[in-house]
């Protein structure tokens, strides 16, 4: 179910269309994410609101994000909601085709700095850099900022939609609340994927997160993707690398229990603990250090 943007992007299209948002339940807002919504499930019967061609400004549905944010009215709600509404996150995003492909285009929220887009970029390619697994990234020009971030989504294959799950999800869990720690996610991922690699993949990512100072790794943030001719789970691409803090300027997902100030030696930790050697641990965990650098030049 949407959150944080969809979800303000539902309810503003529902006071719109003369409906209260709190008297609609969850089945009902289920309804209006259609076939638009995170991995394969869909949603029928769909509530559906007649909306307008595809607007290509991407400027000018920035800008209509930003009315939104600050609780305007905008002249292209319908268009917001048919390009995004059914979308989770914070940040304010559009689902969109490019060259047949299925793309997320984000723009800044309130509470960003306008180069943001332009930030995730950088950060993309440094996490691809440090061996993690990420889509195909891009920059978006722009007239008014350096850049919108946009990320080719995983959760599509040659059209066929990609069962998705988060380990929000899979432990019924809140994202809103730092409940998780980095050696229960890996034992998580051994027990689903059963894959060695998978766990090398998120033990990169740890690294990334720490280095990176990307602090808003939250249960939503970790994903599992369906390969469907070997019937098995492996980790997702990874998403929503950027600088950020989470509570209290802690990780969200503590890293062996120490979410302020994690030490190489909590890295480490963490390693010893789901299997992996320690020099093999090290190397990877200096290289990324080494190589995170470049972020905040």
């Amino acid at each position: 179910m949407s959150d944080g943007w969809g979800r303000l992007l539902v309810d503003r299209l529902l006071l719109k269309n003369n409906i209260n948002p709190s008297e609609i339940d969850n089945l009902n807002r289920l309804a209006v994410v259609q076939q638009s919504g995170m991995g394969a499930l869909t949603y029928q019967p769909e509530h559906k609101f007649e909306t307008p061609n595809q607007e290509s400004d991407y400027d000018k549905l920035a800008q209509e994000c930003s009315k939104i944010l600050e609780s305007q009215n905008s002249d292209n709600l319908d268009e917001l909601f048919k390009l995004g509404g059914s979308s989770g996150g914070a940040r304010p995003k559009i689902l969109t085709k490019i060259n047949g492909e299925d793309w997320i285009i984000k723009f800044p929220s309130s509470q960003d700095p306008k180069n943001i887009g332009e930030q995730e970029y950088k950060y993309s390619l440094v996490a691809k850099d440090c061996g993690i697994k990420m889509s195909k990234t891009k920059l978006f020009d722009s007239k008014i900022c350096s850049g919108y971030f946009g990320i080719k989504r995983f959760d599509r294959e040659n059209g066929k939609k990609v069962h998705m799950v988060s380990v929000s999800g899979l432990l019924e869990t809140s994202h809103r609340l730092p409940n998780l720690d980095y050696n229960i996610l890996m034992k998580l991922t051994l027990e689903l994927t059963k894959n060695y690699q998978d766990i090398e993949q998120l033990y990169r990512l740890m690294c990334f997160n720490v280095f990176a100072h990307n602090r808003d790794d939250h249960s939503k943030n970790f994903s599992f993707l369906y390969d469907e001719n070997r019937k098995e789970w492996h980790l997702s691409p990874a998403y929503d690398l950027t600088y950020s803090s989470s509570f209290n300027g802690e990780h969200a997902t503590t890293i062996n229990c120490e979410g302020k100030n994690p030490s190489l030696e909590d890295i480490l930790a963490v390693a010893k603990n789901i299997g992996i050697k320690e020099k093999q641990a090290r190397d990877i965990a200096l290289d990324i250090k080494d190589k995170c650098l470049s972020l905040f030049d």
